[in-house]
């Protein structure tokens, strides 16, 4: 990404002006998913899936990219794990990924935060790149902070 440090980076500086002043969940995931997509370079997805306490899965939210797996089992791939442990997964090569789900079989690299408010667990943030090692610490610190912005910008019950 950029050499900026996380919270004054022009992706989460554009973010937090795009969701002000709204709070629903859909619209902001939706927006962030667009402006992800448009502003990362070597993408070809990224996007959102919600938790379903329910069933305890996580099931396709708003997204940029190709079509995608729908219902993912908690704990299971990439996304679940990253849910599970609550804890940013960051996989420079998806196909070495104990138990990874190949939603997209383009997808070679990808990383994924947790999302939760609260105590409330909603879901993760899911971005995908065709390229091996596209993902670092870096980024994992810039879109750690667009999680943070994003979820000051969405109310929950």
């Amino acid at each position: 990404m950029s050499e900026t440090t996380p919270a004054t980076s022009l992706l989460n500086q554009q973010l937090d002006a795009l969701l002000y002043n709204e709070h629903n969940l859909i619209a902001n995931l939706s927006n962030a998913s667009a402006l992800l997509n448009q502003s990362l370079e070597d993408l070809n997805w990224a996007g959102f899936y919600l938790y379903q306490e329910a069933d305890d899965e996580l099931l396709l939210g708003p997204f940029q990219g190709n079509v995608a797996c729908v219902h993912i089992q908690n704990g299971a791939g990439v996304c679940g794990t990253a849910f599970q442990t609550q804890t940013t997964q960051v996989v420079k090569n998806v196909h070495e990924f104990p138990g990874h789900i190949a939603c997209d079989s383009a997808s070679n690299s990808e990383i994924v935060v947790p999302l939760t408010k609260n105590g409330v667990k909603i879901g993760v943030m899911d971005i995908d790149s065709p390229s091996l090692g596209r993902f670092d610490d870096n980024d994992r610190q810039e879109l750690e902070q667009f999680a943070e912005i994003l979820l000051k910008h969405i109310d929950i019950a």
